[in-house]
């Protein structure tokens, strides 16, 4: 042993406590400013004497291969401060040899190295020697830094972007690892294009192969009747061809080019605004079968008819529309007919109403009665309820003696109730527009029936009535006829029934050709006309006029004022009846019974400039009005107003309001 004093101290094992202040703990005490951070390549030694050592260097070395941060910003503070103790003997110290450690990862412990997976060598593991300075006799504390302080990251921590885990090449996989190429001779590649092909093959059979199979086999139907022998109730309709020449529009697809224009009577070219060609065979008109038409289930009371109205005696075939009236009982009635109306769904105000029609029967033998005719729409044409007090007037928009009930007069001329809806209504009443004078007058196209040819009663031949329905009434029912024109005396004449108690009409009567009767060949009939005090209607046989009323004929006159051509909407009727009011019934009518009455066609022109198809022209609506009195215009069986539920209109001229 040495008796060395240095050498004796350096074998005592010195008391010595860890600094970790932030200055130099073996500088001089005598400054008491805040401690300077080393500025070295590492951080703050704990122990003196390692600047110049080997160790040092490989220490640097390591600290700066594993890209720690610099030593002030993860060294300097890791210690809490405490004060600072003076040395008054120094001794050697060697720093502990790293050459051991193989790598920059070690495990918590220095004594054993890990090649790749281990914790990362610890900055401070030379805590682990223990420290020499002076203190009290043994009392040594070997504490490290990592021990007294948790500053180490867990297990698995990455902290470094180069570190990996074994799965690592998961996340990060490299197209070249693996083998690509276009071989799809595999299963997978079977499956693939096979499902392609198939696709294919499909999607050109629903949209190339079933088209042409389908024109060039076509789809026949079995040549057996679905139906069982005597059974009545089976109905077989056989083939049916499909569907062409679809409607989309007011205009037929139908309608030939020819029939787009006509003249009307004054010269001016009018355009073709609606037609209906009954080119489809098999149509039926129930109620919603088709959007203009509609064939009615009534009995027509308000003249008495003698067959019964049913949609089941209207069809089309032939390319015509078919009315048949023949000896079916029905609803206690001796025969059956049909009627069809256009009423609130197809309306035109003002222009040519015009359709080709064979008369039923024969033009020598009288009973049927035929019409094709025109209603203003707030009238339902055999609703006894919607046309009292308003049939069959046509008023100017003022008030006078001419809207009371039977104008005023005690003489027998006029059994109507008065006018429904004057333009003096009461604010109270129900109107459908206030201030103006609302009806449903009447215009014929024509009521045919029968007449001795030049009064000669052996030669019979047909005749038709082409009038206006009027009120209220002129004095014995006469308007002022030199307002009026006939074309051809010798074919046409006014009629001598100029009215009665319910209408006054206007009417001439025209004779017509036996041959336009049951099928055998067709006539056209029409009127056109322009609506007002200052209008005028013009009745057509075939392309001849055959007579025109003016306005002005039905102007004011005694204790009425102005008539008007008719403003209301109108809808279109067409019937086949037969009533002992209008005609005599004669016994040989049997004969021809069934009897039809045809239509070839039905077409409506109007002005180009003054267009109005519908059921709701300004100043005129009627739609509004019928659906708030639906029990008048729902329910055939109420004949009046009141009888309907509801209240007479008050107006001014009549009523205090």
């Amino acid at each position: 042993m040495s008796d060395n004093p240095m050498s004796q101290s350096a074998r005592e094992t010195p008391h010595i406590r860890l600094n970790s202040g932030q200055h130099d703990p073996f500088s001089d005490p005598d400054e008491n400013g805040p401690p300077v951070p080393s500025h070295g390549g590492v951080g703050r030694a704990l122990t003196p004497g390692m600047s110049n050592s080997t160790s040092t260097g490989t220490f640097l070395t390591m600290q700066t291969g594993m890209g720690s941060p610099t030593p002030q910003d993860s060294t300097d503070f890791l210690l809490p401060p405490r004060p600072q103790r003076h040395r008054e003997q120094y001794d050697g110290f060697q720093s502990p040899d790293l050459s051991a450690q193989s790598s920059r990862r070690t495990s918590w412990s220095s004594e054993g190295g890990s090649e790749s997976r281990g914790y990362f060598y610890p900055r401070y593991e030379d805590m682990r020697s223990p420290s020499h300075g002076e203190g009290d006799g043994d009392d040594v504390n070997t504490q490290t830094v990592t021990e007294k302080f948790n500053i180490m990251p867990s297990e698995g921590l990455l902290l470094f972007p180069e570190d990996v885990e074994k799965d690592d090449y998961l996340h990060n996989p490299d197209p070249n690892d693996k083998e690509r190429d276009c071989d799809i001779w595999n299963r997978r590649g079977i499956v693939n294009g096979g499902g392609l092909v198939l696709l294919t093959l499909g999607l050109l059979m629903l949209f190339i192969g079933y088209p042409v199979l389908t024109a060039v086999r076509g789809m026949e139907k079995g040549s057996a009747s679905a139906c069982k022998a005597g059974d009545t109730l089976c109905l077989d309709v056989g083939e049916r061809s499909a569907l062409k020449n679809l409607r989309t529009g007011l205009i037929d697809p139908d309608t030939p080019a020819s029939a787009m224009t006509k003249k009307s009577a004054d010269g001016k070219e009018w355009k073709l605004v609606f037609s209906d060609e009954f080119n489809t065979p098999g149509r039926t008109f129930y109620d919603g079968d088709d959007a203009f038409l509609q064939a009615v289930d009534i009995w027509y009371g308000v003249t008495q008819d003698l067959e019964w109205y049913d949609p089941d005696a209207v069809t089309t075939k032939d390319g015509v529309l078919e009315l048949r009236f023949d000896a079916f009982p029905n609803h206690e009635m001796k025969y059956r007919s049909g009627m069809v109306q256009s009423w609130n769904k197809l309306c035109f105000t003002g222009g040519r109403l015009e359709a080709s029609i064979s008369l039923p029967g024969n033009g020598e033998v009288s009973g049927f009665w035929p019409g094709f005719w025109a209603m203003g729409n707030l009238g339902r044409p055999g609703y006894a309820a919607t046309t009292e007090g308003m049939w069959p007037y046509s008023y100017y928009d003022g008030c006078d003696a001419g809207i009371t009930p039977n104008q005023s007069s005690t003489d027998g001329l006029s059994w109507l109730p008065g006018m429904r809806l004057p333009a003096c209504s009461c604010d109270s009443a129900e109107h459908p527009t206030p201030g103006k004078s609302r009806s449903a007058p009447e215009i014929d196209v024509i009521e045919a029936s029968v007449a001795a040819l030049n009064g000669d009663a052996a030669t019979m031949v047909g005749s038709v009535s082409q009038s206006l329905q009027m009120a209220p009434f002129d004095i014995w029912y006469m308007p002022d006829y030199e307002y009026a024109a006939v074309y051809d005396p010798k074919i046409t004449e006014i009629n001598s029934y100029r009215g009665g108690p319910y209408q006054q009409a206007m009417s001439g009567l025209s004779n017509l050709n036996n041959d336009w009767y049951n099928g055998t060949q067709y006539q056209v009939y029409a009127f056109d006309y322009t609506p007002g005090a200052r209008g005028n209607i013009t009745w057509y046989v075939g392309q001849d006029k055959t007579w025109t009323l003016d306005g002005r004929a039905l102007g004011p006159n005694g204790n009425i004022g102005q008539r008007m051509i008719p403003l209301e909407p109108m809808s279109i009727i067409m019937n086949l009846g037969m009533a002992y009011s209008f005609a005599p019934v004669d016994d040989n009518i049997k004969k021809f019974l069934p009897g039809y009455m045809r239509f070839d066609y039905l077409r409506i022109y109007q002005d180009p400039d003054n267009i109005s198809l519908t059921c709701d022209p300004p100043g005129y609506e009627t739609t509004e009005y019928i659906a708030k009195h639906p029990k008048a215009y729902q329910n055939v069986n109420k004949t009046t107003w009141t009888d309907a539920g509801y209240e007479w209109p008050k107006n001014s001229f009549m009523h205090e309001c």
